[in-house]
C-alpha cells in the first residue's frame, strides 16, 4: 500500500495547531525555537512553538568537526558560560599543514590566511552542544518532539505551507501495515521552519517546488568522515588545530584533513572530499582511512583508541549557491539553506544566526496577526548581518579549487590573506559555477583505478566496523528509505558506465552489487543495505544519474552519535 492508500484506509491523522512549527532540532532549529521564546518572554506575548526532531534526541544525529566561533552563541545566550554550555576548549594553537606523501609543511603563522585564524574560537563536540541547547529550549516552553521525523509537506489552497506531517511508523518493507502501525500526525502552523542540514528532504522539495534556487549557482557539496579518539595523555594537546592539504588528494581534486584536540585526552578529526570529484574510483572512506596513516596525523593517535565514527554531507557553495530562503508560510535556515563558510571550515555560528533572523521575523508576523505569507525580513535582516559579509569575503572559496589544488591555494593566500591587509574584505572579483556536482563524474574506463591498502584495524578500519561504532540502527522491516527512481539504473548504468561508484562513495556500506541469482552467469544486481545508513546524504547528491532518492526513514533510527 502507499502511504496515501494507508491514511484513506487506517486515517484520518490527528492535527495540532502551533503559531511556529520547527522541523529539525540541530543548532539552527533550536536556536529558532529559543529565540522565539525569548522574544515572547521579554515582550509578553505566548507564542507556542514545537520542534520534530528525527534522531532519538537532540544531538542524535549531529556530526560536526568542530571549532566553533562563539559570535552567534553569545548573541543568543550572553551568560552562556554561566549557564554551562560545553564551550570548554579555547583553541591554543593553528597549523596549517601542507602533506607529500611521506613529508609535510606547516605554513609559518605570519602567512596563514585569515580563515584559518581561530583565536578566540572553542574545539567542541557539536552534538553536546545541540544537546544543552535542546535542555534550554525545553527550559523556555519549548516542545520538542524526538523520534518524530517530518515526512511530508502540508499546503493550503493557496499553494502556501500549512505545515508538516511526521511518517506512519509501523509499516513493514513491502510496504503494507503491520499490527504496529501508528499514522503519522499533522502539526499546522502559521510559519513552518525548516532546519533539517544539509540537503534535507524536504528541504529539496521547497527548493524545486517555489524555484527557490533560480538564478543561482548550483550547490557545492563535500562528505566529511569523521572519528573520535581517545589518546594517551603524552600525547594530549588541549586546544590544539591542524588542518591539512595535499596528500592523498591528487592536484585536480578538492579534499582536506582536520584534526582537533578536545579536553579529556580526546582527539577529533576527519577528511572532507568535495564532491565533485570526476574519479569514480574514488572512496572518500578510504581516503580518509588512509589519510590517518600519514607520519604527520599518525602521531597525533597513535597509542590511542577509537570511540566513534560518522559521516555527513556538507554544503560548500557559500553565498553564490544560497536559495532564497523564503515562500509562503515558511523559511530555510542553517545547513538546511547552505549558510556554511567553508573557507573557515565552520557552519555552526551561522546556523543559530540563521535561525535568530528568522525567528525574530517569524515572531514579528505572529503578533501582528499574520500567517502563511513571505517572511521578507528575514533575508534583509541577513545581508545586513556580519554574518553576510562574512560570507561575501569567502564566496570564491570552493570555486578557485576547481581550477586546482595550487591555485586554489594561491587565491584563498591573496583573498584570505593579502587583500585584507591592504583594506579589502569582499574580493573584486566573483567566479561562479554552473554544474552540478554529480555531472564531474567520468566514466571508469577513462580513468585510473586507485589501489587502496587493506585496514590495518589499529589505525585504519572497514566500513562494517566503523558503523558499529556510529550506533545506527533502523528497525528492519522498515521501508527502504533509499529509494531508486528506477530500478535498472544501477546495473545498466552506474555499474556498466562508472563501476559502481556507490559501492565506493558510500561511507557505510549501504551499497553492493552482488550476484544476480535469478539472472545467472556474470549478471549482478544492486544490493541496499538501508539499515546500514547514517543519513550522510551523500548518495542523493553524488549518484550519477540522480536515480538514488533518500526520503526520511522512521523517526529515532539511523545514528545515535555520542560525543561526536
Amino acid at each position: 500500500m502507499t502511504p496515501s492508500e494507508i491514511l484513506e484506509q487506517f486515517g484520518p491523522r490527528e492535527a495540532m495547531e502551533y503559531d511556529v512549527v520547527v522541523v529539525g532540532g540541530g543548532p539552527a532549529g533550536l536556536s529558532a525555537a529559543i529565540r522565539l521564546k525569548q522574544l515572547s518572554a521579554e515582550k509578553g506575548t505566548d507564542v507556542s512553538v514545537v520542534v520534530l526532531e528525527k534522531g532519538s534526541e537532540p544531538g542524535a544525529h549531529i556530526l560536526s568537526g568542530a571549532v566553533m566561533d562563539p559570535k552567534a552563541i553569545t548573541e543568543l545566550f550572553p551568560d552562556w558560560k554561566e549557564r554551562g554550555a560545553p564551550l570548554n576548549q579555547p583553541v591554543s594553537s593553528d597549523d596549517v599543514l601542507f602533506l607529500s606523501e611521506t613529508g609535510s609543511k606547516r605554513t609559518p603563522d605570519a602567512l596563514v590566511p585569515n580563515n584559518f585564524h581561530n583565536e578566540g574560537c572553542y574545539v567542541i563536540s557539536l552534538g553536546a552542544v545541540t544537546k544543552w541547547l535542546g535542555e534550554q529550549a525545553e527550559a523556555l516552553g519549548v516542545e520538542i518532539f524526538p523520534g518524530f521525523a517530518a515526512a511530508e509537506v502540508l499546503y493550503n489552497d493557496d499553494g502556501s505551507v500549512k505545515g508538516v506531517a511526521t511518517g506512519n511508523m509501523g509499516v513493514g518493507k513491502d510496504g503494507e501495515p503491520t499490527d504496529a502501525l501508528q499514522i503519522g500526525m499533522e502539526l499546522h502552523a502559521k510559519y513552518t521552519v525548516f532546519a533539517e542540514g544539509v540537503r534535507g528532504h524536504l528541504g529539496k522539495q521547497l527548493i524545486e517546488k517555489f524555484k527557490l534556487d533560480a538564478g543561482k549557482d548550483p550547490q557545492a557539496y563535500g562528505i566529511g568522515i569523521k572519528e573520535l579518539w581517545e589518546i594517551p595523555a603524552d600525547k594530549a594537546q588541549p586546544g590544539k588545530v591542524v588542518h591539512t592539504a595535499g596528500w592523498p588528494m591528487d592536484s585536480s581534486t578538492y579534499g582536506g584533513g582536520f584534526l582537533y584536540h578536545l579536553e579529556g585526552n580526546k582527539v577529533t578529526l576527519g577528511f572532507v572530499v568535495g564532491l565533485d570529484y570526476a574519479n569514480p574510483w574514488l572512496s572518500p572512506f578510504e581516503e580518509m582511512q588512509r589519510w590517518k596513516t600519514h607520519p604527520a596525523i599518525k602521531a597525533h593517535i597513535e597509542g590511542g583508541k577509537r570511540l566513534g565514527y560518522g559521516a555527513r554531507a556538507i554544503a560548500a557553495g557559500g553565498i553564490l549557491s544560497l536559495p532564497k530562503t523564503v515562500f509562503p508560510g515558511g523559511a530555510l535556515v542553517g545547513c538546511e539553506a547552505g549558510y556554511l563558510n567553508a573557507a573557515r571550515i565552520k557552519g555552526s555560528h551561522a546556523a543559530i544566526k540563521t535561525g535568530m533572523l528568522a525567528a525574530e521575523a517569524a515572531y514579528d508576523a505572529v503578533v501582528a496577526g499574520r500567517q502563511h505569507d513571505e517572511l521578507a525580513t528575514y533575508p534583509a535582516a541577513f545581508e545586513q548581518s556580519w554574518l553576510h559579509a562574512e560570507l561575501q569575503s569567502s564566496k570564491n572559496f570552493k570555486t578557485w579549487f576547481k581550477k586546482g589544488a595550487t591555485i586554489g591555494a594561491l587565491m584563498t593566500g591573496i583573498e584570505h590573506w593579502l587583500l585584507p591587509k591592504l583594506g579589502i574584505n569582499t574580493p573584486p572579483w566573483t567566479l561562479h559555477r554552473t554544474q552540478a556536482d554529480h555531472t564531474y563524474l567520468r566514466p571508469a574506463a577513462e580513468m585510473p583505478q586507485i589501489a587502496y591498502p587493506k585496514p590495518d584495524g589499529v589505525i585504519s578500519f572497514d566500513r562494517l566496523s566503523s558503523v558499529f561504532v556510529s550506533n545506527t540502527n533502523h528497525a528492519e522491516e522498515q521501508p527502504s528509505h533509499l529509494t531508486l527512481r528506477n530500478s535498472t539504473v544501477p546495473v545498466q548504468i552506474n555499474l556498466a558506465k562508472f563501476a559502481g561508484p556507490e559501492s565506493r562513495y558510500c561511507p557505510a556500506g549501504v551499497y553492493e552489487f552482488v550476484p544476480d541469482t535469478a539472472q545467472g552467469g556474470d549478471a549482478q544486481r544492486l544490493q541496499i543495505n538501508a539499515q546500514n545508513c547514517v543519513h550522510c546524504k551523500t548518495c542523493d547528491i553524488k549518484d550519477p544519474t540522480q536515480n538514488i532518492v533518500w526520503v526520511t526513514p522512521e523517526g529515532g533510527g539511523g545514528p545515535n552519535y555520542a560525543g561526536m
